[in-house]
Formats: C-alpha cells, structure tokens, sequence
C-alpha cells in the first residue's frame, strides 16, 4: 500500500491500494503479522544457523499476547462497525463512509512499520524489555535469601509463614496476566510498560521499609500484579520487532535474561543479604527498577494496531478528511476485554482435555523449581554450613543448564524439522515439538532425583548436586518453551486463551508448594522429600509422549479444535465461492466488452462500405 498525495482541490489526499496491500496479514496479533518486510540490512552472523524452512516456534506469534480476541470475533466487531455509528474517540463513520482506498496500513517500506526499523534500535528494544523482565523475575525469588533475616527481625519462627512472600508475589504475576497486561490492546504496549513499571517499582518502597511482615507481603502481591506486565507482553515486543526469519534467534535471545531470572535472584540477593542486610533485597531491585524504567523510556510503541489507529487518527486530522480509517478502530472497552481474559481461559482449562494433562504437568514442574529455591538454601546453608552468599551460587548448575536448552535452538529445529509435515499448511506438526518436550520430561527428574541422592550427605562433594542442576535446568526451559509452543500450534486462534489459563495455574503451583517445602524438608530429610519430588516427575513423563504418538487423534476430539477446523472449512467454502463469483462477473465483464467491440467493428463496416460508396459515385461524377 503506497501513501500518494495529489492535489486534489486544495491539497486533499488518497491512499492508492496496490497488491501490496495484502501484507496486512488477517491477524492482528502482537502486530506479528502486519506488514511483512523482509530484513534490508545485514543480518547478524549469529543468525546464519537459521533455516529457511517454517519456523517451529512460529505458532508462538498467535500466542504470546495479550490480545484473547479471535480473529472472527474482530470481524464480528468490524461489521457492526458497517450497521452502526461508531463510538470511538475518533468519528469514523458507517461502513459507507469506510472506503477501501482509504485503509490504513502498513506499506512494506514504511518507516512507522516496527520490523522496517534499523536493526541496532530494534535490538536495543529486545535488550530494554528483557532486562526489565529480568527485573520483576530476578525479584520474585531474591526474596527468599532474605527469609532469615526477616525472621529475626520480626520474630516468626515458622519458615513457611515468611515464605508467603514469594507465594503472594507468584499470585501476583499470576493475576496481573489476565488483568493489567491485556490492558496493551487498548492503550498499546509503551504506555502499559512505563506505567506498570513505574507503579512496581514505587511498590518496592514500602516493602524496604515494612515495619511488619504482613505488610510486605501484602505489598509484593500488588508489586507483581503490575510487574506482570512485563512478563506478559515482552514477548510480543519481541515479535512486533522481529521478522519471520529470525524470530526463533530474538526470541532466543530475549529469553536468556527472563528464564535465568529465578536462578540469578538467590544469587544476588545471598550476597546482598550476607553484606548489606535483608533490606537491601528490596534496594538492589529497587536501582534496577529505575534502571529498566529508564530503559523504557527510549522504547517507542511497537503494537501494530495502535500505531495504525494513531496513524488514521493523525491523517483525518491533518487532512481533515474523515474518510480514513484503519482495520483495528472498533469500540472496545475495559469491561469487554476484562469479559474475554477472566472467562475464556477458565472455561478452555475446564473443558479442553488436552489442557488438563499439559496444565497438570507443566504446572508441577514449574512447582518444583520453585521449590528449589527453598530445597537448596536448606541443603548448602543448614546442613553443609555455606554462607547465604555461597548457597547462591548453588543455582549455577540450574543456570548453565538453561543457557544451553536456548543456545542449542538450532538441534531442536532440525529434530523437528525432519519430522512430516501438515499437508495443509506445510509446517512442522504440533507432535513434533512433543519430541523435544519428552527429551525435557526425562531430563527433569534425571537431574531432581541425581540432586537428591547426592546433596547428603556432606561426604559426597558439593559439585555433585550442583551438576545435577544442569539437567533439571535444561529439561525446565524444554518443557516450558516447547510445551508452550505445542498448545500455540494446537489451538490456534484459541492459543492466547489456552496459554493464559495454563500460565495461571503454573503460577499457582508455584505458589503453594514453596509454602509446603519447609515442613516436607524437615519432616522427610531432603534426600526423601526430593526423592518424592523426583518421582512425581516420573509419572509425568508418559504426557509429552503420549502426545508425541497419538497428538493428532487426541486432537482431532477436541471439541474447540473441532470447531476451529469446521470455521476453517466454512471460511475457505466462502472464499472460494466469493472467487468464483468474482471470477463470473469479469468473465460477464470481459464478454460484454467483446460484444461492444463487435457492435462497434460493425458500424465500422458499415461507414467503410459508406465511404466507398461515396468514394465510387465521385470518381463517376469526375468521368461525366
């Protein structure tokens, strides 16, 4: 679509509609789809590992989101947009007043298009948003090197009541998914991250200066409710930014700061506590909170349908031409959108068998690695004598086994690229990230059963168990990346909806289970309560390989993906009777021209014939 100005009676405007115009992909998720440019400046060489082939983590773009709408309930809207007045901030009309060569969209070198932007500014905003990720991660669980410290201060002798910090502030995040991250498809991602981080930071005041338990840990829950929003939509910044090809790199990349996130806070904040004192686990995060909202503050707005919509609000006002209007301008409010994220998610985690087993099982293994962060504290400081800062480092082993989950990418992609393809689409099946994600459910309890049988007693070295972290690390980030990716491929449309319950009930597993670790750890020995730990795991590990196997049957009885593939159909039967109409009147079109032709060749003839009638009878009135 290419912007044409004409002068036109005083200096009026027209947007030309080329065949261009179909870069506007039909989903307006995350902006991933809109305006589809292909890189034009040189690519970095760590992006040579990438294969042309489709992107397996590619279903992510329709998933990572805060937009829950399907795209049939935006065309619901849009056309109702065509019977009534709008109530938008700005007046756009009726349908009739909505004529398509005044369309906003992106044109494939438009430079307001987030992916046409030069590639050291787009990369700098991967690096703002997942440091500030980092941030509100690194928080939850800097928190527990802290415990002993607020125990003696305010005189609780129950570990598990202090522990209900962390517990509050993962209900937090949990909460903050489906009620102020979403709030970007109204406002835009920019104006929801500097406003939430500003708030999550002001609320790290309080809890340095809490003068009672209760009161800090009241206060981190609001914390992460808006800490949340970082969480939730760095990811879609990463996508808004990201082309097609190199998706799977950024995403890679980002996720680097975010997913070493809980390791990294006990670390930090052993060091900080053993040096500066409890209090300074609020400080720290605190500096690096004003750092990241800082950090912000040089990211522009990158959602692709709020910038459209401020693009056609700007251009009616500039060319004071009402007639310019923009795909994504429908009356949506807080209440509605409120409706769709507390609702739908719920309802899919309650109906949808697929997500009972995935729920289940990625729900408890986000459990235990949350219990991890009171297990090891347990291990290295009270029965191997560590000090707060050195039990820290015990995490590295979790670490380095994440790191090298996201750098071998590239073996993950060609393990599912060498499996068939949908016919239908000719991208990877969803049963072929299942490989990847039963390689995790191995790994998993490899390392929380080695961990286990090792971390006592103190004769066996400390390297041990902290080996054993490597596996547990790598096998977590499989099976949440790749597990989350097979619900994306999965459901779809439904994807966002799917993804939101499930991150909801991990979050709560997390939550609970550090509450029941002291007692468990006491009462069991942490040989044995790790032991439990690590068989639970076990039993979990048929999911991911049930699914590999027998995915595509156990699909095909959803009862939502059912109903996805019939819309599919009905859609595709639409479209090809709108072609063949189409191609009905341009035929009628073409036939009607040639008969005009006809006609006017035969008038021709006659006025020939005419003329040389006349031409004959001058030559014999010459003669005479």
């Amino acid at each position: 679509m290419t912007l044409v100005i004409e002068p036109e009676k005083g200096a009026a405007a027209r947007l030309s509609s080329s065949s261009s115009s179909s870069s506007l992909s039909s989903s307006p998720r995350l902006g991933a789809s809109v305006g589809g440019a292909e890189e034009k400046e040189a690519t970095p060489s760590l992006a040579s590992h990438i294969s042309d082939t489709s992107d397996p983590l590619s279903p992510l773009e329709h998933a990572l989101t805060t937009d829950l709408r399907t795209e049939a309930e935006h065309e619901a809207a849009r056309a109702e947009l065509a019977l009534t007045q709008t109530r938008t901030r700005t007046s756009i009309g009726s349908h009739a007043s909505r004529p398509p060569d005044f369309e906003v969209v992106f044109d494939s070198d438009d430079s307001e298009n987030p992916r046409n932007w030069p590639l050291w500014y787009r990369s700098w905003i991967i690096f703002c948003v997942s440091f500030s990720t980092w941030v509100v991660v690194l928080y939850s669980t800097a928190y527990t090197a802290a415990t002993p410290g607020m125990m003696a201060e305010y005189n609780v002798t129950s570990t598990s009541i202090v522990t209900l910090g962390l517990t509050t502030y993962l209900l937090g995040l949990a909460a903050g998914s489906v009620v102020v991250a979403p709030l970007s498809e109204l406002y835009g991602r920019r104006t929801v991250y500097l406003v939430c981080v500003f708030i999550f930071v002001l609320l790290i005041i309080p809890c340095g200066l809490a003068t009672s338990l209760a009161e800090l840990i009241i206060v981190r829950f609001f914390g992460a409710l808006f800490g949340s929003a970082m969480v939730s939509n760095s990811p879609g910044t990463v996508v808004d930014v990201s082309s097609q090809k190199y998706l799977a790199l950024a995403m890679s990349l980002w996720s680097i700061a975010p997913l070493n996130g809980p390791v990294t806070g006990p670390l930090i904040g052993g060091f900080v506590y053993q040096y500066l004192g409890w209090r300074w686990d609020n400080w720290i995060p605190l500096i690096l909170g004003g750092v990241a909202f800082l950090l912000l503050l040089t990211v522009k707005e990158t959602y692709a349908p709020t910038i459209l919509k401020r693009k056609a609000a700007r251009m009616r006002k500039e060319l004071d031409d009402d007639r310019w209007w923009c795909r994504y301008e429908e009356n949506t409010t807080t209440i509605d959108l409120l409706k769709v994220n507390l609702s739908r998610p719920f309802v899919l985690a309650a109906t949808e068998p697929i997500l009972w087993f995935f729920n289940v099982w990625i729900s408890v293994i986000y459990g235990i690695l949350y219990l991890c962060f009171i297990a090891y504290p347990v291990v290295f400081v009270q029965y191997r004598g560590w000090t707060p800062g050195l039990s820290g480092l015990a995490f590295l082993g979790i670490g380095v086994g994440t790191l090298l989950a996201i750098f071998l990418e590239p073996l993950w992609r060609r393990i599912i690229n060498a499996h068939p393809r949908d016919p239908t689409t000719g991208t990877a099946i969803p049963e072929a990230t299942a490989a990847v994600m039963s390689l995790g459910a191995l790994l998993t309890p490899v390392g929380q059963l080695g961990f286990s049988w090792t971390c006592l007693p103190t004769s066996i070295p400390y390297i041990a168990p902290i080996a054993f972290g490597v596996p547990f690390g790598m096998g977590n980030t499989l099976c949440f990346i790749y597990g989350t990716n097979y619900l994306a491929a999965a459901y779809g449309n439904h994807a966002a909806s799917a993804l939101s319950g499930n991150t909801v009930m991990r979050s709560i597993f997390g939550a609970a289970l550090p509450l029941a670790g002291p007692a468990m750890y006491a009462s069991l020995t942490p040989q044995w309560a790790g032991t439990l730990l690590g068989l639970l795991e076990v039993v979990l590990i048929p999911i991911p390989i049930i699914f590999y196997y027998h995915g595509d049957k156990i699909r095909a009885r959803s009862r939502v993906i059912k109903q996805m593939r019939e819309d599919a159909a009905r859609n595709e039967g639409r479209a090809a009777k709108h072609a063949a109409r189409v191609a009905r009147r341009a035929a009628a079109a073409a036939a009607k021209e040639g008969e005009m032709g006809k006609e006017m060749g035969k008038g021709g003839d006659v006025e020939a014939q005419a003329q040389g009638a006349s031409g004959v009878l001058g030559e014999l009135l010459n003669v005479l």
